[in-house]
């Protein structure tokens, strides 16, 4: 299945218009022609299948045949707040595996070891985007707007803390600690860590320390290990 996505598209939709550059790509690229169906997300758990109408390389359009209702692909919650990267790329590759894996939050923390504070967000929205139809799914993660790390933990949580550092200290197993179908928020450091004032409000707050594993690993590869662990344990218990 090639699958497109635009928020835009709802139940009511009756036609619709691709813009130039994805009218070129369906037209020009895909070789599709009038009569042909397409299949669309708009990212809030619907597919659409549409039959184009019009296909021009300027401005595709097409007409809704069938409506589905997709539920998510996993029964948690999972939220990830991540410090970003001093190289846009490795956060950037994060978003896409987190997105493929299963993700259902993402907020960039920026806490004092980081070396990067500002974030180009609509290149980061258009990742998620990509790395979601890619990977056939049909909710998009919600990707927050970058939050100091002081104002972020001031928040009420409702979900099961954890916050995974590089500390010597004693140390839960995540896949152990873990409970199926629940709302999860996992933090995970800069390249310089979390700094001992940040851990210490973390723990009064109710985040469980947590170990990944053994080896010691890069930010955006904790995020990458720490959703793979809660969608494999959610999957091992369904």
């Amino acid at each position: 299945m090639q699958l497109f996505y635009n928020p835009d598209i709802t139940e009511e939709t009756t036609t619709f218009n691709f813009d130039k550059t994805e009218s070129r790509h369906i037209v020009k690229v895909l070789r599709k022609k009038e009569g042909d169906l397409l299949f669309i997300t708009n990212g809030k758990g619907f597919l659409f299948e549409v039959k184009i109408m019009v296909a021009s390389d300027k401005k595709c359009l097409v007409s809704l045949v069938e409506t589905h209702k997709k539920p998510k692909h996993w029964q948690y919650h999972l939220h990830i707040a991540i410090a970003p990267t001093k190289n846009n790329d490795r956060l950037e590759w994060f978003l896409e595996k987190a997105t493929e894996i299963g993700i259902d939050e993402i907020t960039p923390i920026i806490c004092a070891n980081s070396e990067r504070t500002i974030l180009k967000t609509e290149r980061q929205e258009k990742i998620i985007q990509s790395a979601l139809k890619q990977s056939l799914k049909f909710v998009i993660p919600k990707l927050h707007k970058p939050i100091k790390f002081t104002d972020f933990i001031k928040q009420d949580f409702k979900e099961d803390l954890y916050i995974a550092h590089c500390e010597e200290t004693k140390k839960k197993s995540l896949a152990k600690e873990l409970k199926p179908n629940q709302k999860v928020l996992i933090m995970i450091g800069p390249e310089g860590d979390f700094n001992p004032l940040e851990i210490e409000l973390a723990l009064a707050k109710g985040f469980v320390p947590v170990s990944l594993g053994e080896s010691r690993l890069r930010t955006e590869t904790a995020g990458v290990v720490a959703a793979q662990t809660v969608a494999l344990l959610n999957e091992l218990a369904s």
